[in-house]
């Protein structure tokens, strides 16, 4: 398998570089078999590439110790299930994937590419192919996953990491990385029409598509390793700030300040210059992102810290940099706009404002990314940025840019009325302000919170108003209430997808409001039979179950949990909603407890690691989370126990199926008679290719 895996390598190594080179001396020598041929390549390259990840997935699953990473990332008792997170757990398989999964995206990217994009093509081929080329040089000289041992293969393997050995491992690595890689997708058809002197928008559609696809993507991995740490982590948080959950984050957000400005281009035209510069910086972020992931000098709990590969990860990024910008400020007379936005409140220019709050917040996180850097350089001082600085920065703009959520597509194109202004936002803006006097007279005095849950409020009856109306106005047309809705969804299927999408991440909001202002957490030490009360819950400690396994010892309390009439119990308060009070309920429970259920929370000693690995019990409802940690079980038969109250987490994981549908809603193809008359539009709003372009594109198009 390792030859197989190396063959595979310089195979696809040949084949990206020939494509680079082929598709641009093709295109400038104008030789169209050459083009050709240069675009074989990259599907070819694809083929290579899945082959040499073939390889090492086969040696795994045969448990081949003769390969280093093979070795040191498996062994014989690892459930082969996890086989394929054991893959990329490591740094040479996860640079394996990365490159399996560029090449991939790359062959999909230039199949789908449509007919009017051909010109452009060839340079997006060069991108696509070059980068590629950067990864598989990587492998062979740097990273190889395929180097084996020199003498005998050792008989057994180090193993898996015991953090990795969880469902949400099949799919958060994998997702994020996907995403991160795939910016380059959208980035290559920008800089292929920039390249190519294709300066109208024919790249425009496919370049929405792809980002829109990477966007998603990159979102779910998020909210997928949310989940993960949530559930594994042992610490009661979903999102820490991590230097890696960052830089997987600040791209995201430029992508979604993207698909939001491209609508602009597509509608009336304008912002082009804006875009670019926009996917620019969302590649050179990614490539700053694997960086800092392959061993850069930012401290993270997910990075590969005995990797040597950061030098070489910050040249790439560098050049991708100058190449990026460069190609920009080359082209950049042509980017100008025909139009300039005419008023202020316009949804043109709600979608601006909103793009300079989504990279304020990216630049408010990069600095605290970066900035330990600094300091340790200029004054030899090390420092770390923890979760309060972005908190408390980055919580205000992001409010705001949830506001603008509901702003924004309510207003017209170009200009609004005051009339219209008091026709759309009157009822949300009542709702809002009932939301927050509603939550003031029930006695939450939290007042930052308060405000939020009224923006979500005002976001929420804002698309509600909009629905109701579109789906009234076909009613009266003869549609039944259930067709009308659906015809108005299908009708503009990107505006609505949407739609969805800002509610979830409304939900989204909403169970980090609940978890950051509302959550209660204690400390305890419990033995057999004792109980703790937490708000309206009592925990009681029923034994230890001890198991081990070849990899593993384990250790699990059994924890009986009920909820409490707390009038019946004489409770000393010892915070505003915690009481710590332990008692011992040997004989029983008092009258109005109710049984609600069992939690079964462990910890797993990994020998081989010697690391500790902890799963939390969680009983979770759309109200609140019951959170129990065991921190440590203790040589008298009792166990030390962490317990949260986390009001509305559930929504936070209830907003990734809603994520997922109004992506999905946004990509759907439109029927082809709907397809006909969007591009023929999008043609009329095209610019002339001499200095015709303000002539083509005078009239009103709303």
């Amino acid at each position: 398998m390792a030859d197989l895996g190396v063959i595979s390598l310089l195979l696809g190594l040949g084949l990206s570089a020939y494509a680079a080179i082929g598709s641009v001396v093709g295109q400038t020598r104008g030789v169209p078999a050459l083009i050709v041929s240069a675009r074989r390549s990259i599907y070819l390259s694809g083929a290579a590439s899945t082959a040499a990840a073939l390889a090492l997935l086969t040696a795994f699953m045969q448990n081949d110790f003769s390969i280093e990473y093979v070795h040191g990332h498996s062994n014989t008792v690892l459930e082969r299930g996890f086989t394929l997170v054991a893959f990329y757990s490591g740094n040479e398989g996860s640079l394996l994937y990365i490159l399996m999964a560029l090449a991939l995206m790359s062959v999909a990217a230039v199949i789908w590419a449509p007919k009017r994009f051909a010109r452009s093509l060839p340079y997006t081929i060069a991108v696509l192919a070059g980068t590629q080329a950067f990864y598989y040089v990587v492998l062979i000289f740097f990273a190889s996953p395929f180097t084996t041992f020199p003498g005998e293969a050792p008989l057994e393997g180090l193993g898996l990491n015991p953090l990795l050995e969880h469902p949400g491992m099949y799919s958060h690595p994998p997702i994020i990385m996907a995403g991160l890689v795939g910016i380059t997708i959208p980035f290559a058809y920008a800089a292929g029409a920039l390249i190519s002197g294709n300066y109208g928008d024919d790249w425009v559609d496919i370049a929405r598509v792809s980002g829109i696809v990477i966007w998603g993507i990159l979102g779910l991995g998020l909210l997928i390793g949310a989940w993960w740490a949530y559930t594994i982590l042992g610490w009661g948080g979903y999102w820490s700030w991590d230097p890696i959950e960052n830089v997987a984050f600040m791209p995201w957000l430029v992508m979604t300040a993207f698909i939001h400005s491209i609508m602009v281009q597509k509608r009336r035209g304008m912002f082009r210059m804006w875009n670019v510069a926009l996917l620019n910086i969302a590649f050179v972020l990614a490539q700053l992102g694997m960086f800092i992931n392959r061993g850069g000098p930012v401290v993270s709990v997910h990075s590969f810290a005995s990797s040597s590969l950061g030098a070489i990860f910050i040249s790439f990024m560098m050049v991708s940099l100058v190449f990026a910008f460069g190609i920009f400020l080359w082209r950049y007379p042509q980017l100008k706009s025909d139009r300039t936005v005419e008023s202020f409140l316009s949804r043109e220019a709600s979608f601006l404002v909103n793009n300079f709050l989504l990279l304020a917040v990216v630049a408010v996180t990069l600095w605290g990314v970066v900035f330990p850097v600094f300091s340790d350089l200029a004054r030899d001082v090390s420092v770390s940025i923890a979760a309060p600085y972005f908190n408390r920065v980055n919580g205000p703009l992001l409010l705001a840019v949830v506001a603008i959520m509901g702003v924004g597509p309510l207003l017209p194109w170009r200009r609004t009325s005051a009339r219209s202004v008091r026709s759309w936002f009157v009822w949300p803006t009542l709702g809002g302000l009932a939301v927050i006097a509603g939550l003031f007279a029930s006695g939450i005095n939290e007042w930052v919170a308060v405000i939020a849950f009224g923006v979500l409020a005002f976001v929420a009856l804002a698309i509600a108003e909009e629905w109701w109306r579109g789906t009234a106005a076909r009613h009266r047309s003869g549609d039944s209430w259930p067709a009308a809705y659906w015809n108005l969804i299908s009708g503009n299927r990107p505006r609505h997808g949407g739609y969805i999408v800002h509610l979830a991440v409304l939900a989204l909001s909403i169970g980090i409001i609940g978890t950051q202002f509302f959550d209660q957490r204690v400390d305890v030490s419990l033995l057999p039979s004792e109980s703790a009360i937490i708000d309206n819950y009592r925990v009681e400690f029923v034994e230890i179950t001890e198991g081990a396994r070849a990899d593993r010892i384990t250790t699990s309390a059994r924890l009986d949990i009920y909820k409490i009439n707390r009038s019946e119990y004489d409770l000393d308060q010892s915070g505003y909603f915690i009481d710590t009070h332990k008692y011992d309920l040997r004989g029983g429970s008092y009258p109005g407890d109710r049984a609600i259920g069992s939690l079964d929370p462990w910890q797993g000693f990994y020998p081989a690691f010697n690391q500790v690995s902890v799963r939390s019990g969680i009983r979770s409802t759309p109200v609140e989370d019951l959170y129990l940690i065991p921190s440590n079980f203790n040589s008298d038969g009792s166990v030390a126990l962490r317990m949260s109250i986390n009001p509305l987490a559930m929504w936070l994981w209830i907003s990734g199926p809603i994520f997922l549908l109004g992506t999905v809603v946004a990509l759907w193809p439109a029927p082809a008679v709907e397809r006909s008359i969007a591009t023929a539009r999008n043609r009329r709003r095209a610019p002339a290719p001499s200095g015709a372009a303000e002539k083509t594109m005078s009239g009103d198009q709303t």
